[in-house]
């Protein structure tokens, strides 16, 4: 019987691939765990004189823990848009027949090529005379409509990938559309469920364009609006900024982590079995 050689190269590639990923996390973690002076003097890359998390206490009390509530609020509210509207929209799109239907699909469709900056002047136009500006409202409902069309795409994929048999059962037993949406189309559509709660999640949570034209008070502030309030006129609180940047990416981390597989199945059920 052969043995079979160990691959050297390959190992030497996971361990320069090793080494990019984990030395950036291991700056970012040991700078979040010192004090500023110890940053400063030491450098980056020594470990700290003396531990202490009071770089994330600070960061929650002065300020950026009311920064992570309103992402939180907008980010869970914008979900809650698209939960609402996107699976009966293409619940319709896949059942329902003639022409209007697919021009609306259509429609949707014409949203993914329009960026959010060729509309930002008219969308501030508009939130100002509806009096949503400075509210958080005036952020969560234009960051759930960019969010629709891309939603409404994966899940209309998903949907169409339960079989017709499936939908022709039910009309035996006497089902009504809606019944047949609750009961079968739901169920089998768990994956783009996950996959657009993610999407839609990770947009609002990462919003910064809206944020920054749409809100202007401390009080409707978000958390990447908030990062930019480390960088002073004496300098930049590295410390303080990177703990604040791991408490901002730690929930929608955990999230993904959790969903990674549902997000991947939804994504294929794009382009159909």
């Amino acid at each position: 019987m052969l043995r079979q050689r160990p691959n050297y190269l390959a190992g030497l590639g996971s361990l320069v691939w090793l080494l990019l990923v984990g030395l950036p996390l291991y700056v970012l973690l040991i700078a979040t765990l010192r004090t500023r002076s110890d940053y400063s003097t030491e450098g980056p890359l020594s470990l700290p004189r003396e531990w202490t998390g009071q770089n994330y206490l600070n960061d929650l009390s002065n300020g950026f823990g009311q920064d992570f509530l309103n992402t939180l609020v907008v980010t869970v509210s914008v979900v809650a848009i698209v939960l609402l509207l996107v699976p009966p929209l293409a619940y319709a799109i896949v059942r329902a027949r003639g022409r209007a239907t697919g021009w609306v699909f259509r429609l949707f469709l014409l949203g993914l090529a329009i960026p959010a900056q060729a509309v930002i002047v008219p969308m501030f136009y508009v939130i100002s005379k509806t009096g949503l500006y400075d509210h958080l409202i005036g952020v969560i409902l234009p960051t759930a409509a960019f969010c629709l069309p891309v939603c409404t795409l994966v899940l209309t994929g998903a949907m169409r990938d339960i079989g017709p048999e499936l939908y022709e059962a039910m009309a035996i037993d006497g089902a009504t559309p809606a019944r047949v949406f609750r009961q079968l189309v739901l169920p089998l559509s768990k994956g783009g469920l996950s996959s657009i709660v993610v999407f839609s999640a990770l947009q609002a949570w990462n919003g910064f364009l809206f944020p920054l034209i749409l809100t202007q008070s401390d009080a409707t502030k978000v958390m990447t609006l908030g990062l930019y309030e480390f960088q002073t006129e004496h300098g930049v609180d590295v410390p303080g900024l990177l703990s604040a940047v791991v408490l901002s990416v730690l929930p929608i981390f955990v999230v993904y982590l959790f969903a990674r597989r549902a997000l991947v199945q939804g994504l294929m059920g794009v382009g159909g079995k």
